[in-house]
């Protein structure tokens, strides 16, 4: 995948030094089920990398995340940590951190107490130990808490408490999984934007799950996509958005109008509801010319409104549509709609200062050729 400037600023110097690669070949995990939890997957996750495994429930990113750390053993496949393989070395060997959605902290021990934990567990000289809390307090802004307990800190600061004890003994990555899940939305925006700030800081690689796209936007260097077992789609946020591969990532991730292609050609139009539209051979994804089973998609900010069409500018593609709903979300509004003889659900975004739509009006929609995709269906 091409790494964009804001990826290679993020992932160069102490990140690109002291990260860890994790490379995963042919990896698959068998419960015995209809179908296997992780289905021959292949990745490498670059040194100091932000990767984060999104899907929904059940697609096989916390069981990667397991196979990962040692907490499941492997069907098929090896995993390798800077080209050494760990596939049979068991969790405490492999030095990894952990964060959980549940914290997992002592109750009964002080802040200080809990962050020094995994380096009383290596033995480390008390000295040492107070020094390098005392230095992760201060990387997850707690300082001054260190006597304090679980039961007296909020539910952000005890996540930081959870941050600081996974990185305090320098592992040589930082699994997590859904840490932020159990945080209300005003919060996790911060510790978003906190673990964002440590990972730059630390340098060392993270691996992130979660079922959040907005999340993973956010926070990812680069995303993998996972969908019944097996890794849809690879890439920088910015790629799964504006160039997806599959129909699976174009709904996933992100609003769209999808317009399933009933017939196709490999030439320089399709038809969709008796309506004829150009193709951008840029826009089409890496599959042999434009099949019945493909689909068009088209991002809601990438759909213009008209009265009608003489308004439709030469060379863009259109439908007729009625507005079923109009949301007002702030910056925009959504305006809902049914688009051509069959009806199909739609939407585009309009300016909050356009308030001359209302339910029922008939429109026409438009857009350019360059900003649809062409997908597999």
């Amino acid at each position: 995948m091409t790494t964009t400037p804001e990826t290679a600023a993020r992932t160069a110097g102490s990140s690109a030094r002291s990260g860890t690669e994790i490379r995963l070949d042919h990896v698959t995990k068998d419960f015995g089920l209809a179908h296997p939890a992780v289905d021959d997957i292949s990745l490498t996750i670059q040194p100091g990398e932000f990767m984060t495994l999104l899907g929904p429930s059940g697609s096989g990113k916390t069981t990667t995340l397991n196979l990962i750390a040692g907490f499941e053993t492997l069907t098929v496949g090896t995993i390798s940590l800077n080209g050494t393989d760990v596939s049979d070395v068991p969790p405490h060997r492999r030095n990894l951190g952990m964060l959980f959605q549940n914290y997992a902290l002592f109750p009964h021990l002080t802040v200080a107490q809990n962050v020094a934990y995994p380096l009383r567990e290596r033995k480390m000289p008390k000295q040492e130990i107070a020094r390098k809390v005392a230095e992760v307090l201060e990387l997850v802004q707690l300082t001054g808490r260190d006597d304090h307990h679980p039961s007296q800190l909020s539910g952000g600061q005890q996540q930081r408490v959870a941050l600081a004890r996974a990185i305090v003994f320098e592992p040589r990555a930082l699994l997590l999984d859904e840490p932020l899940g159990a945080l209300d939305r005003n919060l996790r925006s911060a510790l978003q934007a906190e673990i964002r700030r440590i990972h730059r800081e630390v340098g060392s690689t993270f691996v992130f799950v979660t079922h959040d796209q907005e999340e993973a936007m956010n926070l990812s260097d680069r995303i993998a996509l996972f969908n019944n077992g097996r890794i849809e789609q690879v890439g920088t946020p910015q790629q799964l958005y504006a160039s997806p591969e599959t129909l699976f990532t174009a709904r996933f991730l992100g609003d769209s109008n999808v317009f399933e292609l009933g017939q196709g050609a490999p030439g320089g139009s399709v038809v969709w509801d008796g309506e004829t539209w150009g193709i951008d051979p840029a826009t089409v994804s890496p599959h042999p010319g434009v099949r019945a089973n493909s689909a068009i998609v088209v991002r809601p900010e990438d759909v213009e409104v008209a009265a009608g069409r003489d308004e439709v500018p030469s060379g863009a593609n259109a439908v007729r549509a009625t507005v079923r709903d109009v949301e007002y979300m702030g910056s925009y509004r959504t305006l809902l709609l049914s688009m051509g003889e069959r009806g199909l659900p739609g939407r585009t975004r309009v300016s909050p200062l356009r308030g001359d739509y209302a339910i029922g009006d008939r429109i026409v929609v438009w857009w350019r050729p360059a900003s649809q995709r062409i997908v597999a269906a």
